[in-house]
């Protein structure tokens, strides 16, 4: 009985077995549908992650008035200035100016001892005075046919050499006043009261503030933009915030071959102004009325690769541009954009064609 009931047993436990497996991968299969499913369903409830835009500051473009001009520095120096020396030796008696004093060409500087010169122009005169006398008796001697023509001579010839003695004599004795070669400022005294003064020793400075020059150094592809008349406006660093208005004087027609820089002369007449300040000058050549203006901090590059970053919907397009005018921190479009365009300013470093931004108010 042993070996029949032993096959039954095992051909039960294989259907059994089978069923087990089956259930066991079903509840497998459950479980991880149950998961998708949860999954799909917190999905919906969690919140859309926002694109993340790029901070940006946009100025718009105008119609403006732009100006056309070159930039420099120069230092100013007066149109005029003279050393005033001594054409006689002497002790100075008396000065007449101070440094800062307004004088007029031909005023009395100072006075120098004049004993000697005096005393000498006497000596002169008395000896014209001689002369004088015995030449106007030997031409009454000579009408008379009393004395001969070679005598007369020598007396008209004695008499016109000491009247050249006679006014070199009164020159010398003018030099002892020391005058003003030119009108204008005194801007250095040099020597003091009781000073012993030889030939030629500079006494003063003068100098003419009337106008005032500023000398640039202009590259010579400027050379068919800038010409004489032209507005030129200047800002020196003794008066800030101050605006002096000049004009060119002259143009230099030549160009230094060392520097390719040609001279340009400025003028200014205001007295608010002295010689040695510094100026930063811009020379206007052109004024351009109406025109498309947009700050220069726009520009991505100049000349021909010029472009800009429009926002348009939020959206940050690079768009080429060609330039007219810049200065004064502006930028004139001649094509490429419209007006009241809005363009990028700051933050152009961050950001490429086709980038989300956003407009930050100053």
């Amino acid at each position: 009985m042993t070996t029949i009931s032993a096959p039954k047993r095992q051909s039960r436990a294989l259907p059994l077995l089978a069923i087990a497996m089956a259930l066991a991968l079903a509840g497998g299969c459950s479980r991880g549908g149950d998961t998708g499913a949860d999954a799909g369903a917190a999905a919906p409830g969690k919140p859309k992650q926002e694109e993340t835009r790029v901070p940006v500051e946009v100025a718009v473009a105008r119609r403006e008035t732009i100006t056309a001009s070159f930039q420099g520095t120069a230092t100013l120096e007066a149109d005029a200035q003279a050393q005033v020396v001594t054409k006689a030796a002497g002790v100075i008696l008396k000065i007449n100016v101070e440094e800062g004093d307004i004088v007029r060409k031909g005023e009395v500087l100072a006075v120098l001892d004049s004993d000697r010169q005096r005393l000498n122009l006497q000596q002169i005169r008395a000896t014209l005075n001689k002369l004088e006398n015995d030449f106007s008796r030997q031409r009454e001697l000579y009408e008379r046919k009393l004395i001969g023509q070679d005598i007369f001579d020598r007396s008209r010839f004695d008499l016109e050499q000491q009247k050249a003695a006679y006014a070199s004599a009164e020159l010398e004795l003018s030099y002892t006043q020391i005058l003003a070669p030119i009108s204008g400022v005194v801007s250095r005294r040099l020597v003091k009261v009781g000073n012993l003064i030889q030939l030629n020793q500079p006494l003063f400075e003068v100098d003419d503030f009337d106008p005032l020059l500023a000398v640039l150094s202009v590259p010579e592809r400027e050379m068919q933009r800038i010409a004489a008349d032209q507005p030129v406006q200047m800002l020196v660093d003794a008066r800030p915030g101050e605006v002096f208005l000049g004009r060119v004087q002259r143009v230099s027609p030549v160009v230094e071959a060392g520097s390719g820089t040609f001279r340009v002369t400025a003028e200014f007449r205001d007295d608010k102004l002295r010689p040695g300040m510094f100026g930063r000058l811009n020379v206007v050549y052109d004024t351009r009325d109406n025109a498309l203006v947009i700050p220069r901090e726009a520009l991505l590059g100049e000349g021909a690769d010029a472009a800009v970053f429009v926002v348009e919907n939020d959206v940050a397009k690079r768009v080429t541009v060609q330039l007219g005018h810049i200065g004064d921190g502006k930028a004139e479009i001649l094509t490429g954009l419209a007006d009241e365009a809005r363009v990028i300013t700051l933050g152009q470093a961050a950001i490429r064609d086709g980038v989300k931004v956003q407009v930050i108010q100053r």
